[in-house]
């Protein structure tokens, strides 16, 4: 009897090991700041979305997200109840813009996906998406790091070869890009620049209506449907890592109290 007592607890303890392991691996999954798609065609207008997961028990209220140097920044689509800034390089063109709520934000357990049009550069090139997360306690969390961090950024591989009905289709025109007129100070860690503010709570429908935000029809439905964020590798190793020695320990004290017992 005390044989299966003990054989059972070790099964136990390491059943639970490993279950934590596959709760942390799927926690880490689900909750990166992503931009799709991976992959793209040379010098296309695609259409990008990002999506912001709220990891924590408090809203996510702002985001930036930071335009890669060599792609070229057109239209946004408008969000009810979020307000777009959009900051410009001394060249004119958009190098951040960000998204930031009129009111509550992105709560835990919820995500938002934000749609964009840029043109992407003529010659092969990794389109690095550093995005900033803010949440309603002032945290803020960078999604800058590299494939294997903590907080890696997305990568979108731009080829000749990366062509898709998407990114072939045709994606509007240069004038149809974000407007206004108000000017907002910025944080200076993240962005610099002239910055333009569009309220999309007083603009979006009239926009929607005149045509002149993201009117491309390959904008329509790409608010659902987006994959799922890689997995952080290194913390995966560790945590499979953690788990394994927890097992092992457990099967070797069940060892050595049989050990003891016929003794």
């Amino acid at each position: 009897m005390k044989k299966n007592t003990l054989w059972t607890r070790i099964i136990t303890t390491g059943a639970a090991a490993t279950f934590a392991g596959m709760l942390v691996f799927s926690g880490i999954a689900s909750a990166h700041v992503t931009v799709k798609p991976a992959t793209s065609a040379t010098g296309a207008w695609e259409t990008y979305t990002l999506k912001v997961p709220s990891e924590k028990d408090i809203p996510t209220t702002k985001v930036t997200l930071k335009v890669p140097e060599n792609l070229s920044f057109k239209q946004y689509q408008p969000v009810p109840g979020w307000k777009v800034t959009t900051e410009k390089n001394d060249a004119g063109e958009v190098s951040t813009v960000t998204w930031e709520a009129e009111s509550g934000g992105i709560e835990d357990g919820q995500f938002q996906q934000f749609v964009f049009v840029g043109q992407n550069p003529e010659q092969d090139s990794d389109l690095a998406w550093d995005a900033y997360q803010y949440y309603s306690d002032g945290s803020i969390v960078e999604w800058t790091g590299a494939e294997g961090s903590d907080s890696p950024h997305s990568i979108t591989v731009v080829s000749k070869d990366g062509a898709t009905p998407a990114a072939t289709a045709d994606h509007g025109h240069d004038s149809a890009g974000t407007s206004g007129t108000e000017t907002t100070p910025e944080d200076s860690s993240t962005s610099t620049g002239t910055e333009t503010t569009t309220d999309n709570s007083a603009t979006g429908s009239e926009s929607a209506a005149s045509g002149t935000t993201a009117t491309d029809s390959t904008t329509a439905g790409t608010m659902t449907g987006t994959a799922a964020p890689a997995a952080n590798t290194g913390l995966q190793t560790t945590t499979l890592v953690v788990a394994i020695v927890a097992l092992i320990a457990a099967v070797g004290a069940w060892i050595t109290a049989a050990r003891k017992r016929r003794g």
